[in-house]
C-alpha cells in the first residue's frame, strides 16, 4: 500500500467526514459554477462557504487567510457563497489548504461556518462592465445636518394611539405613516378625494424650502411616506403609480445607510447605496421605467475601501465586503398629480396604456372563479394540442427524480400529460391533475393519475417521500392560493420528505442572459409559445454549496407580506381586463393572460370556445391562461411562510423561478 492510501486508510471518522464534504463542494463549484479545482498545489485557493453570500464579510475571512501568510488578492463575487484568495508563494497557500481546511468560523449572524479550500489554477472573477446611475437618478449625500437628522427622528410618534390617521397598521413588516395623503401599498396610488387631516408636519417646511432654493426638487411635496425598517427588512421591487404623483420622487435615509436595487425591464440591476442623512431623487426614467426595492437582509454588500460613501456598488471583487444594516427610517416626499400622466414612457403609463391594468380578485370566490374560466377550462379544451408540446422532460426535474432512494413514493401534483411518471422506474409515482382530459392522457400512457384541485390532494398527510410540482402554481390567483398550494405539496411529505417547485419567473432576461422562452423563433413549427419550452437548458443562478455547515441559502429573500402589498387593486372578475401577454416578450405586468394557439382539429363534438381574441368559427382559436409570473425571491419569500419546510436550495432555470422544499 503506498503511503496515500495508507494515509486515506488511516482516517478517522471525523476526517472521513470532512474528506467527503470536501469532494462534494468541490464538485458543486464545477457543476454549478464552472469553477475547476486541481489536485495540485498552486498560489490559488477557492473558499467554500466563506462569501459574501452566506454572511461571510472581508473582515472576517481576511484575518483568517493572513495567518498563513501575505495575502496577494481576496476576491469575493457578489451573492456567492465562496471566494477566491491568492498568496505570494504556493507554500503559503498550501499552508492555508493544510492548516485551514475544515475550520470553523462563526459569521455576522452569529451562526457557525465550516471553510473548505481547494486548489485552483488561478483566482480569477469576471468582472462586469462599469455601470451607470439610471437616467434621473441623483443621491446627495449630507443633504441635512446630524442635529436635524435627530430633531426629524423625534418628531415621529410612534407609540401614539394606533387609531391615528397617520398610521398605517397593515404592513406586519416596519412601521409607517402616511401625512398628507395615505399611500396604497396595494396599487401604489392615493385616494385624491381623501386627503388626511394636518397636512405635512411642519418641521419639514423649512427642509423642502431649502431644497426647493438649491434646486434639488422642483415642486413642493404634499405627501409623505414616514417608514422605520428593523434590519432585515425591506420593500418589493415597484414603480410609483405614473398617474399619482408628478415626475419627482424623493427619498431620505434617516439612521441608517442602505442599499437600494434598481431595476430596468431589460434584467439591467444597478445597487446603489444610499448613506445615511443621504436625499435620493428619482426623475425621468429612473422614476418611470426602472423599478426600485431594497432587498430584504441583514448586511449589504458595499466597497471596502474607505473613501466610496454613495453611488453605485461596483463590481470591483477584490473591494467587496458585507456592512450590518442599522435601523433605517426614510421620509418619501411626492406630489400628488391632478392632471393624467404624459411622460415619455407611454407602453408602461397607466395614463397612456391602451389595456387596463390587471387586478386581483376580491374573494376566494372570485380567485375560484377566474381559475375555472381561464386555467381548468382552458385545459380541458387545449389538452391534446397541450400535450403534443409537452414531451422531452426538463434536465434538473430528471436529475431530482433520479437522486431519489429507491421505491420512494412520489406525487406529481399538476402532472399534465405525466411526461415526468416514468422518468425513474425504481420510484412509485403518482399523478394527480385538474384536468380530467390530461389525466385521460397520462391513462392512456399507463401512468397512475387522478383528478384532483392542487389545493385538495386526497393522499394522507405523511405519505409522501417527495413530491414534484412543475408549472402549476403560477396558475393561482392569489397569494393566499399560492401559499396554500405550497402548504398542500408539504402537508404530502413526510418528515424529511422533498418538494421540487417550478414557477414561471417575470425575468425573462437575467444576467444579460435571454431565457429560451424570448430566443425562440416566434413562428417556430410543433412548439407552443408557452412558460416551458421542451429543450430548456440549466441555467442555475443562486446555489449554496449543500451539506457543509451552512444551511441559510446564498440569497436572503422578501417576505410575502412585501410581494402582497405591491398588488393592484381588487375589482369584480367578470369586469376585470387581465393585460394580454405577447408571446415570446418579456413581461410588464405580473399578471397576465397568455394566449394559446390552439393548432388541430378542435373536435366535432366539442367545438372551441375560446376566451378573448377569436372566436368559435376562427379555424386557429385562441385560449387565454392566467398566470402570475414571479418575480425573483417572491417564490422563496411564499415558501418561508410555511412553518414546516424550509428552502433547501433555489435556483433559476430557462426563464422560471426554481426551489426545493425539506418538510421539517
Amino acid at each position: 500500500m503506498d503511503s496515500n492510501h495508507q494515509s486515506n486508510y488511516k482516517l478517522n471518522k471525523t476526517e472521513k467526514k470532512f474528506l467527503r464534504k470536501q469532494i462534494k463542494a468541490r464538485h458543486t463549484l464545477l457543476r454549478h459554477e464552472g469553477i475547476e479545482t486541481v489536485s495540485y498545489a498552486t498560489q490559488s485557493l477557492v473558499v467554500a462557504n466563506g462569501g459574501l453570500g452566506n454572511g461571510v464579510s472581508r473582515n472576517q475571512l481576511l484575518p483568517v487567510l493572513e495567518k498563513c501568510g501575505p495575502v496577494d488578492a481576496l476576491l469575493m463575487p457578489p451573492n456567492k457563497p465562496y471566494s477566491f484568495v491568492s498568496y505570494k508563494t504556493a507554500e503559503e497557500s498550501k499552508k492555508a489548504y493544510v492548516t485551514l481546511n475544515g475550520k470553523e468560523i462563526v459569521d455576522d449572524l452569529g451562526q457557525k461556518i465550516i471553510l473548505y479550500f481547494n486548489f485552483v489554477e488561478k483566482a480569477q472573477w469576471k468582472e462586469l462592465g462599469l455601470q451607470a446611475l439610471p437616467p434621473g437618478l441623483m443621491v446627495v449625500e449630507e443633504i441635512i445636518s446630524s442635529e436635524d437628522e435627530k430633531m426629524l427622528l423625534e418628531s415621529i410618534n410612534w407609540t401614539e394611539d394606533t387609531g391615528n390617521q397617520n398610521v398605517q397598521k397593515s404592513l406586519k413588516h416596519r412601521r409607517v405613516k402616511h401625512f398628507g395623503y395615505e399611500f396604497h401599498y396595494e396599487n401604489n396610488n392615493v385616494d385624491r378625494g381623501k386627503p388626511l387631516p394636518g397636512g405635512l408636519p411642519d418641521i419639514c417646511d423649512g427642509i423642502l424650502e431649502k431644497w426647493l432654493k438649491e434646486g434639488y426638487i422642483k415642486h413642493k411635496p404634499d405627501q409623505l411616506t414616514v417608514n422605520q425598517y428593523e434590519p432585515g427588512h425591506g420593500i418589493p421591487a415597484h414603480i410609483d403609480t405614473h398617474s399619482a404623483f408628478e415626475d419627482e420622487i424623493v427619498s431620505l435615509s434617516l439612521g441608517s445607510e442602505v442599499v437600494m436595487d434598481f431595476k430596468h425591464p431589460d434584467g439591467i440591476t444597478v445597487p446603489v447605496m444610499l448613506p445615511r442623512r443621504s436625499l435620493l431623487v428619482m426623475t425621468g426614467e429612473s422614476r418611470y421605467l426602472w423599478t426600485h426595492g431594497i432587498t430584504p437582509r441583514k448586511f449589504d454588500t458595499v466597497q471596502a475601501s474607505k473613501g466610496h460613501k454613495s453611488g453605485i456598488i461596483t463590481s470591483d471583487v477584490g473591494d467587496l465586503t458585507l456592512s450590518k444594516r442599522g435601523i433605517r427610517t426614510s421620509f418619501t416626499f411626492r406630489k400628488v398629480r391632478q392632471t393624467p400622466c404624459n411622460c415619455s414612457y407611454p407602453l408602461v403609463c397607466d395614463s397612456q396604456m391602451k389595456a387596463t391594468p390587471p387586478s386581483f380578485p376580491e374573494s376566494e370566490r372570485e380567485a375560484s372563479q377566474l381559475e375555472q374560466e381561464y386555467v381548468h377550462r382552458v385545459y380541458e379544451e387545449i389538452a391534446g394540442h397541450f400535450s403534443s408540446t409537452r414531451h422531452t422532460p426538463w434536465p434538473h426535474v430528471v436529475e431530482f427524480l433520479k437522486a431519489l432512494p429507491r421505491g420512494s413514493l412520489v406525487a406529481d401534483v399538476g402532472c399534465g400529460n405525466g411526461k415526468y411518471l416514468g422518468i425513474n422506474k425504481e420510484l412509485y409515482m403518482i399523478g394527480c391533475d385538474r384536468s380530467q382530459s390530461l389525466v385521460d392522457i397520462c391513462r392512456e400512457r399507463h401512468f397512475q393519475a387522478f383528478v384532483c384541485d392542487a389545493l385538495a390532494v386526497p393522499i394522507r398527510g405523511g405519505a409522501c417521500d417527495a413530491c414534484v410540482s412543475v408549472a402549476v402554481i403560477h396558475h393561482f390567483a392569489t397569494a393566499e392560493r399560492r401559499v396554500a398550494a405550497l402548504q398542500e405539496l408539504v402537508r404530502l411529505l413526510r418528515p424529511g420528505g422533498k418538494a421540487l417547485v417550478y414557477v414561471w419567473a417575470m425575468e425573462q432576461e437575467y444576467n444579460k442572459k435571454k431565457s429560451k422562452y424570448l430566443r425562440e423563433d416566434r413562428m417556430s413549427q410543433g412548439k407552443e409559445e408557452e412558460v416551458s419550452s421542451d429543450t430548456p437548458g440549466p441555467e442555475l443562478l443562486v446555489e449554496q454549496v449543500p451539506d457543509t455547515g451552512h444551511k441559510e441559502p446564498a440569497c436572503r429573500v422578501p417576505s410575502l407580506s412585501d410581494f402582497q402589498e405591491g398588488r393592484r387593486n381588487s375589482r369584480e372578475v367578470t369586469n376585470s381586463k387581465l393585460p394580454v401577454h405577447t408571446n415570446r416578450t418579456s413581461f410588464h405586468s405580473q399578471d397576465v393572460l397568455v394566449p394559446w394557439h390552439l393548432k388541430g382539429n378542435p373536435g366535432k363534438d366539442k367545438p372551441a370556445e375560446p376566451f378573448g381574441p377569436g372566436g368559435s368559427h376562427d379555424p386557429s382559436p385562441v385560449f387565454h391562461r392566467f398566470y402570475h409570473v414571479f418575480r425573483e425571491g417572491e417564490l422563496e419569500a411564499a415558501c418561508q411562510t410555511l412553518s414546516d419546510a424550509r428552502v433547501l436550495r433555489s435556483y433559476y432555470d430557462q426563464g422560471n423561478w426554481c426551489v426545493i422544499l425539506e418538510k421539517v
